[in-house]
């Protein structure tokens, strides 16, 4: 057997998406660089959650449609939420390299979205360099805390996530909070 005709080892992983209106809750099927290799493929500007449970966001616990399959459109997608840090991806894919990286508590502000959680990043913080640097679009978040603005219902805590940066209004390390 050639590398190219190589069958490439792929799982299922649970994940909940979330665009501007709806909260997708279903299962991707990734290779061995787990969701982050699936959210920042260049290559392809869609993916497929298979057992797809929609519920829009302004009731979150409603259940409004179930689909074997649904396409999504990665420039679309606020967020991926998993169950798992693991299933984001090998940890030097999720740090960007093999760099030793530093914790940094931030929030981060979308239309929609609120999150707080922590950013890895290797070295000093450097916001225009997560903001604009390299090909990644989906930076990870670890100990995520997701909060819809407008409906404080839609509330998801997640061991990681993935946000998407071209859909950030704001990025603030809660380390330069002021003081009251």
């Amino acid at each position: 057997m050639s590398v190219s005709t190589t069958p490439r080892t792929q799982r299922f992983v649970q994940v909940d998406v979330l665009t501007s209106s709806y909260r997708v809750v279903g299962k991707v099927l990734v290779t061995n660089t787990g969701v982050i290799g699936l959210m920042n493929d260049v290559t392809n500007s869609f993916f497929e959650v298979h057992d797809a449970r929609l519920a829009r966001v302004h009731m979150p616990t409603k259940l409004v449609d179930h689909f074997s399959v649904v396409r999504m459109v990665k420039p679309r997608v606020f967020a991926v939420c998993v169950a798992r840090r693991e299933d984001l991806g090998p940890h030097g894919l999720v740090r960007g390299g093999f760099a030793k990286a530093v914790r940094y508590p931030v929030r981060v502000t979308t239309q929609v979205y609120e999150l707080e959680g922590t950013l890895e990043w290797p070295g000093r913080f450097d916001f225009s360099a997560i903001m604009a640097d390299g090909t990644r679009d989906f930076i990870p978040l670890l100990e995520a805390h997701l909060t819809a603005i407008l409906i404080p219902a839609l509330n998801i805590e997640s061991p990681a996530a993935l946000f998407n940066r071209r859909q950030v209004d704001l990025l603030a390390l809660k380390t330069q909070r002021a003081e009251e």
